[in-house]
């Protein structure tokens, strides 16, 4: 028995995945804007189920919806800035909370999380969709079998060109014109205030999550600082000149996120990590996945891999397709066909089935709090590097020990 608190372009994806299942019930919807609420209740009806009840009289009416008795977790797919309120609402009344990327943006709403679970309980999924792509989980796959030897080194990003979703015309959620803020229309409303206001990585986990399960973080491994630099912030001042003219009052504002922000950290176990943030610049899409261990690596840009000893050629890289094919993922195997027709590749359907057997199965689920709180506050501490000159920030430790002990959760069989 599921609510939804936000139901805009995403929350309307995670409503499909849901209503794809026989096994889950719309109970409760909730969104302030009524377009939105409209088109997710059109959408319900639309697949022959009841109407739910509606919240979204004012932007405190989600404490209703979380104090239904009739709701077993509430999927959050709102402003950023709205997560962690939310989310902490839906954990305090007992339920599942699934929390959209990134969970936190202040380095205090990761350990509110933390410290509201461990006080109630109550469990908080971060729907990192990424963390189930088929190429993502083969290769996972291939680092639990020891195909790279040991891991050294990772590199990951969110390498977006997302100048059309942070401008538009107030009409469209991608692109037409230079508008944002309550000019602009869906995530321009209020993601692009963001890269106005804060200088580091605004948007870590996609890259980030996919490659702390492969070096078991909050696992027997940890992250133990980061240092980060910027470029200075030009894409998004150029786009709104060339598309909206210099006299655009758009054109005045002075944009804090730079370009291109890059992050290393380094982790207890000694591997390190090189995250890019690069959404301000004309570029095809990339995550820009390597996975480097003592036996060879994965480069996720040139399709390719290179085992030492396996490998057709020495120092030639092989497709990757055929490895990546020998070591699909369980997951993937069992639930290809259902997958299909998912959002994003068929990775929407997985990070939701993981929440939805989660809360079936009354057990944590596979992607948990403290990953939500550990990947996402690389945000904050990239923000805290940069403006100290890039000095080395230390990254808490969320679990408060109980990594090295606590045993990997995620993608380990075919249940979720």
């Amino acid at each position: 028995r599921l609510g939804f608190i936000g139901v805009g372009l995403r929350g309307q994806n995670h409503l499909e995945m849901a209503m794809y299942r026989s096994d889950v019930e719309i109970v409760a919807i909730c969104d302030i804007d009524p377009k939105a609420i409209a088109i997710a209740n059109k959408m319900i009806l639309n697949k022959g189920r009841p109407s739910p009840t509606i919240y979204g009289k004012n932007e405190q009416d989600f404490e209703n919806l979380a104090k239904r008795s009739d709701i077993d977790g509430v999927v959050i797919a709102t402003p950023w800035e709205w997560h962690v309120p939310m989310a902490l609402e839906v954990m305090k009344q007992g339920k599942y909370a699934g929390v959209e990327v990134s969970a936190t943006v202040k380095l205090q709403e990761s350990w509110d999380l933390v410290n509201m679970f461990e006080k109630t309980g109550s469990h908080c999924m971060i729907l990192e969709n990424v963390c189930y792509r088929r190429d993502v989980l083969a290769t996972l796959n291939m680092v639990r079998q020891g195909m790279f030897g040991s891991l050294n080194h990772v590199q990951c990003g969110y390498q977006h060109d997302l100048r059309e979703v942070k401008f538009n015309n107030g009409t469209q959620a991608y692109g037409g014109g230079v508008e944002f803020g309550e000019k602009g229309f869906s995530e321009s409303k209020w993601r692009t205030q963001h890269s106005v206001d804060r200088n580091g990585d605004l948007y870590p986990t996609h890259g980030l999550g996919p490659v702390a399960e492969m070096l078991n973080i909050n696992r027997g491994n940890q992250f133990a600082y980061l240092t980060s630099m910027a470029t200075p912030s030009q894409g998004l001042h150029e786009y709104i000149v060339n598309k909206g003219g210099a006299d655009h009052p758009n054109a005045k504002v002075n944009f804090k996120c730079g370009d291109i922000v890059q992050t290393m950290i380094k982790c207890v176990n000694g591997e390190t990590i090189l995250i890019t943030h690069d959404t301000n610049s004309p570029r095809p899409y990339s995550l820009g996945f390597r996975v480097q261990g003592t036996k060879g690596l994965w480069m996720e840009d040139n399709k390719s891999i290179y085992i030492e000893g396996v490998s057709t050629k020495a120092h030639r890289w092989d497709d990757a397709k055929p490895y990546l094919d020998k070591y699909d993922h369980p997951l993937w195997k069992t639930h290809f066909t259902d997958a299909e027709n998912a959002g994003h590749g068929g990775i929407d359907y997985f990070v939701l089935r993981g929440f939805i057997e989660a809360i079936k199965n009354k057990v944590a689920p596979p992607i948990d709090v403290y990953d939500a709180a550990a990947w996402s506050a690389i945000s904050p501490l990239s923000e805290q590097s940069i403006a100290k000159n890039s000095a080395s920030i230390k990254i808490p430790d969320f679990t408060r020990g109980k990594w090295k002990t606590n045993k990997p959760i995620f993608a380990l069989n075919d249940p979720y």
